[in-house]
């Protein structure tokens, strides 16, 4: 598998501005937001129609940031500042949105009725539903889990998606720490953070990302790392700071990705 990025963008706690990200690849740290309440140092989501941004909440600010950045510099970039239209997404989150199934699930756990609203909001592709709908694109949506390889899935979608003629596609990785019921299966940090991608197949003059399958992860190859960063956030950092390569020791797979040119 094998991109280019036409165009980025990035949020967390703190860091919103494409310098503030580049400073940051280089010492990075993790941006928890300790003490502060959920959501807090996102700026408002102003590109959001109103009565869909009054859904939204951090997780779902963290993800729609990027998105709409990422899709602003793409019209601008266009012939006549069009914005484009027909662009297939992929939406990617490990975790999802744990906190608002995690507030249903103790509702039902004490008898109360649950909201269809809020149901209907914590499903896994609900947040890239409301970008969609807000921009009246109808293109591909896809939702993608799938534990520490959750990455290079989205990814593995997002190329076949171009192998099937689409010029480019939107990519949106995102996630937010677990609910402190559930850390105790955290097997990383966890920190509010989103970032897309606009990517594209690759073209002259600009750098080739490659995504290969190494090999499947197998019962004997143990887990010995103790990561400082969610791996997500990782991937952002390897491409951010321009580095030739990083693996990854996903849950099913072990991956390699590289840098060309």
């Amino acid at each position: 598998m094998e991109f280019g990025i036409r165009a980025w963008a990035a949020i967390a706690p703190a860091l919103h501005t494409p310098d503030q990200w580049q400073a940051w690849c280089r010492a990075p740290w993790l941006p928890d937001g300790v003490g502060q309440p959920e959501g807090a140092g996102l700026p408002a989501l102003a590109a959001m129609a109103p009565m869909l941004r009054r859904r939204v909440n951090a997780i779902g600010k963290a993800a729609l940031h990027p998105a709409y950045a990422v899709m602003a510099s793409a019209s601008a970039a266009a012939a006549g500042g069009a914005p484009p239209s027909h662009t297939p997404s992929v939406f990617a989150s490990r975790h999802g949105d744990t906190h608002r199934a995690f507030e249903m699930l103790s509702e039902l756990a004490g008898g109360e009725p649950l909201s269809p609203t809020a149901f209907g909001l914590s499903v896994h592709n609900a947040i890239g539903a409301m970008f969609t709908i807000d921009r009246g694109d109808a293109a591909n949506l896809q939702a993608v889990a799938a534990g520490r390889d959750t990455v290079e899935t989205a990814v593995v979608e997002a190329c076949a998606l171009l192998a099937d003629g689409a010029d480019e596609v939107l990519l949106v990785c995102y996630d937010a720490p677990l609910p402190d019921a559930y850390a105790e299966f955290a097997d990383e940090p966890g920190c509010l953070f989103g970032w897309a991608w606009l990517i594209g197949r690759p073209r002259a003059g600009e750098a080739t990302l490659t995504l290969d399958l190494v090999a499947p992860r197998t019962a004997k190859d143990a887990d010995t790392a103790h990561p400082e960063l969610p791996h997500g956030l990782d991937v952002l950092r390897f491409v951010l700071a321009g580095e030739p390569a990083l693996t990854h020791r996903g849950e099913r797979a072990i991956w390699r990705w590289q840098r060309h040119g």
